[in-house]
């Protein structure tokens, strides 16, 4: 399957000529086979005489749809179908091909390219079948790159993933993932950072500090954690890095 820009496929035309305009009960036999141009480039203009549909490379050899064949109205709305959900699946894959997204941002995508909720429910199911989309793996992965490389804390990170449609349950899995050591020392890397940023006394780094990490989405019961350690730190006139690695209780 040959993978154009997404914008370069179109199957409205199909609407527009109307297959409901085709005759009933008769044969229709295909008179020319013609490539599409420009921004229809990869579809195929299949005539049936003064009719006429477009469809994908792939559908029209999957269906043997070359001169002199012959269908029947039933089977041609049969593979206009099939050519949506293969629209629907080609634009999921260039969606897919700029990173890694939830169900439920592909379902938006397509529902932005108008395709229909059966439609987007089989071209969703598709991808599951063939691991192009795992909502589980998705949140894992997500969670850890945020937390450990982006220095955001779990409440965060717990919102951004509900935002994506993430379940309840997958989210609490993939956070379960993260130890309290690991956020703690992404608070830690953060807050410092914050810390050593502030002009002005210990009063004034903690009272910027504190809503900071807040902000970052660390609880307050690690927020409060980093910034004693760190007020402790300043008190001793040095940051030890062993000492501040480590997880207080």
């Amino acid at each position: 399957m040959q993978l154009q820009n997404e914008d370069e496929y179109s199957s409205e035309e199909n609407e527009q000529q109307g297959i409901s305009h085709f005759p009933d009960n008769e044969g229709l036999m295909i008179t020319k086979v013609e490539q599409g141009q420009g921004r229809k480039r990869g579809r195929y203009i299949i005539h049936f005489g003064p009719y006429s549909l477009s469809v994908l490379e792939d559908v029209m050899i999957k269906y043997n749809m070359f001169k002199g064949t012959s269908f029947d109205k039933k089977e041609l709305e049969d593979i206009v179908l099939a050519d949506e959900k293969q629209q629907g699946y080609v634009y999921a894959l260039h969606y897919l091909g700029r990173k890694p997204r939830t169900r439920q941002e592909i379902a938006q995508r397509l529902v932005q390219k108008e395709l229909n909720q059966a439609v987007i429910e089989e071209v969703l199911a598709r991808l599951e079948r063939e691991r192009l989309v795992d909502d589980d793996l998705y949140a894992r992965q997500w969670a850890r790159q945020r937390i450990t490389s982006q220095r955001k804390g779990k409440m965060w990170v717990r919102q951004e993933l509900r935002q994506k449609g993430i379940s309840k349950a997958s989210i609490g899995e993939a956070l379960g993932e993260i130890t309290d050591n690991e956020e703690w020392e992404s608070a830690l890397v953060i807050g410092r950072k914050k810390w050593e940023q502030v002009r002005g006394d210990v009063t004034e780094k903690k009272r910027k500090t504190y809503p900071f990490l807040m902000r970052r989405g660390y609880s307050g019961d690690m927020t409060r954690r980093v910034v004693n350690h760190l007020t402790a730190a300043e008190q001793n006139g040095a940051y030890e890095d062993e000492e501040l690695s480590q997880w207080d209780e």
